[in-house]
């Protein structure tokens, strides 16, 4: 089985969230299980050449694709997936990739990745090589379909090409104003009252994708059955129960071999469920490192995120005091609104003996907070999947999370599985979005902190979870085959 996966990021070339780290990581599993897979992403002037041994393709040479009514000069670069042998291609396009970062609000964000979707129907042509699948990814590749049945329709190498669409966060749509579809030259019926493009009087890539594509998916159970809903469909539900047959959830994995604290080079002391001693080692060097005061009978609570409403940072706002109040320590690493950085940046300066905040990404800082921290808070309004709390579960940090979408099907709450499934949770979860509900759920971990052979089980419970991306990776396998005869 051959599959392309088209995505506008890839760890750890080009990465602003999941998305990138599920493009790195799922290509690796597929491989093992015998699939053909390549990559295609956009090669932004972010990416290092030299660290990662890009290698141009001189063989192929420029390729000019068609983007509103002009040729547009692109190459072609490539390098393995590191610690794989997948080929990653990346699109060279300086005209439209060469902006200092992923996505801009600039007038021509329609166009890029209009370039992205057509170029790599063009590479796969110049490569001869022909996917049974094209695994798309968000609203950046929505266009895929339309193009390879459509645009390039009169090449026969694709007639039994099949489109996977995954949406990863269906809050981001690719909306764009009517004017996008001359940009793509296709028909104008797309585009009438009612198309598969058209959208509340605009063009939705992500519309176009999930109409167009054999198979969708999304990134665990709980949010498929979530963005079905108007709280949650952010418009598209009708859309998507129109292909509800044709909609499943998978679960993300997460890269066991960057996230292993029993191999993490990026932290100074490994341990596992076996012998959690040298967590507290970590915890140590953390709050040394940010010049915070150890006691390891105060808990550590993390935060990893960007700074917005969705990831629930209005209700930390909201009950700031009552959580500052409680006896425990704070470390932020984020960036967002600029509200939500006042907020933690005056912490920093008020109680620097209780809060420590790093505005910006750091990964080595990422790894350090996860291997060092005792809780990890995500208390997000809603969560297609998320990484983080499987991360921390693995580390052996427990989450603290909303109950919503991959957060509910990953984090099971410690008392509310005591009452059925004696001592089977593994963190705490609270559903309401409120800023008192989550200072309850807060509450009661530090409590349970203070129980320390409580604590350890906890511990252990999701240090035993298994979230690697095996299963997923058999999962996928499975809708690609499902994709391939729904096409034939």
């Amino acid at each position: 089985m051959k599959v392309a996966i088209v995505a506008s990021e890839c760890a750890p070339f080009a990465k602003t969230g999941g998305l990138a780290d599920v493009v790195g990581a799922l290509p690796k599993y597929l491989a093992e299980l015998g699939v053909d897979v390549k990559i295609f992403i956009p090669k932004y002037d972010s990416i290092d050449e030299k660290k990662y041994n890009l290698r141009y393709i001189s063989d192929i040479g420029e390729i000019k694709v068609r983007v509103a009514g002009f040729p547009r000069s692109v190459y072609l670069h490539t390098a393995k997936l590191p610690n794989s042998a997948v080929d990653v291609y990346f699109i060279d396009c300086r005209e439209y990739f060469y902006r200092g970062k992923i996505y801009t609000e600039n007038w021509d964000e329609d166009e890029r990745f209009i370039l992205l979707n057509k170029a790599v129907i063009e590479i796969c042509q110049r490569l001869q090589w022909a996917p049974d699948v094209f695994h798309c990814n968000d609203w950046q590749t929505g266009l895929m379909p339309f193009f390879v049945k459509e645009s390039y329709g009169w090449d026969k190498m694709f007639d039994h090409s099949a489109f996977l669409y995954s949406i990863h966060n269906i809050g981001y749509q690719g909306r764009f104003s009517k004017e996008t579809l001359a940009k793509t030259e296709l028909k104008e019926e797309h585009i009438q009252f009612g198309g598969a493009l058209e959208f509340e009087d605009s063009f939705s890539m992500m519309k176009g994708g999930i109409l167009n594509s054999e198979v969708i998916s999304t990134v665990s159970d709980t949010y498929a059955h979530e963005v079905l809903t108007p709280e949650y469909g952010a418009g598209l539900q009708d859309i998507l129960r129109s292909r509800q047959s044709d909609f499943f959830g998978v679960l993300n994995g997460i890269d066991i071999d960057e996230w292993n604290p029993e191999t993490d080079k990026l932290i100074p002391f490994h341990y596992s469920k076996n012998d959690l001693t040298n967590k507290k080692k970590n915890k140590q060097f953390l709050l040394e490192k940010t010049s915070l005061k150890f006691n390891e009978k105060i808990p550590v609570i993390g935060i990893i995120s960007r700074l917005v409403e969705q990831k629930g940072f209005d209700l930390i706002a909201e009950e700031i005091h009552d959580l500052l109040s409680l006896d425990a320590q704070w470390l932020i690493l984020g960036s967002g609104k600029e509200i939500f950085e006042m907020l933690f940046t005056k912490m920093n300066s008020t109680l620097p003996n209780k809060c420590w905040t790093h505005l910006g990404f750091n990964n080595e800082l990422a790894h350090l907070i996860e291997a060092g921290a005792d809780m990890f808070l995500m208390p997000s309004h809603y969560e297609p999947c998320g990484l983080n709390q499987m991360y921390s579960l693995r580390y052996g940090t427990v989450p603290i999370v909303r109950k919503t979408g991959g957060l509910a099907d990953t984090v099971q709450d410690w008392h509310e599985y005591q009452s059925y499934e004696k001592d089977t949770g593994n963190g705490f979860s609270f559903v309401d979005t409120t800023g008192v509900a989550l200072h309850a759920a807060v509450k009661r971990a530090i409590d349970s902190f203070n129980i320390p052979d409580e604590w350890k089980k906890i511990q252990l419970n999701g240090m035993n979870s298994d979230n690697s991306w095996e299963a997923s990776a058999k999962k996928y396998v499975r809708l690609y085959e499902r994709a391939i005869l729904k096409r034939k």
